[in-house]
């Protein structure tokens, strides 16, 4: 489960107004009247990513990396995948209350740290995902 919020969080923060917006041209396809960087397009956009990851998983069986769980540092690899998705959630749940935010202070700092938090949560990716593969990899033995 934790690889894969990190298979939907990961093209949702590199790709969140493309997602958006993608969300919108469906909705205004369907002839839903919405403007540009409002919540239903974003909502819309990331079922629409979740469909892609669920569909990728369902026909793949697996999502990578497939790591060994006897392996060295598959838990600490899941751990980081673990903050990284945390910290993409908090970006992704702020936009849909950030019009609620009405002190411009609080807004502004809320903004800053989960923006903070996109850029950041991708490198717990990617070394989440190095630690998980390399436990997926023969073990040398001490002798």
């Amino acid at each position: 489960m934790n690889v894969f919020a990190a298979w939907f969080f990961m093209p949702q923060t590199i790709a969140m107004g493309w997602v958006a917006a993608a969300g919108r041209m469906l909705l205004e396809t369907l002839v839903v009247v919405t403007t540009e960087g409002d919540i239903p397009g974003r909502l819309v956009g990331a079922l629409l990513l979740f469909l892609a990851v669920y569909l990728v998983w369902h026909f793949r069986g697996d999502l990578p990396p497939q790591g060994k769980a006897t392996g060295n540092g598959y838990r600490f690899g899941h751990r980081l995948v673990l903050v990284g998705n945390v910290m993409a959630a908090a970006l992704f749940v702020f936009y849909f209350f950030a019009p609620s935010v009405e002190n411009y202070n609080a807004h502004l700092l809320l903004e800053k740290f989960t923006t903070a938090f996109g850029y950041l949560c991708m490198g717990f990716f990617a070394g989440g995902f190095s630690f998980i593969y390399q436990s997926s990899l023969p073990q040398e033995k001490n002798l």
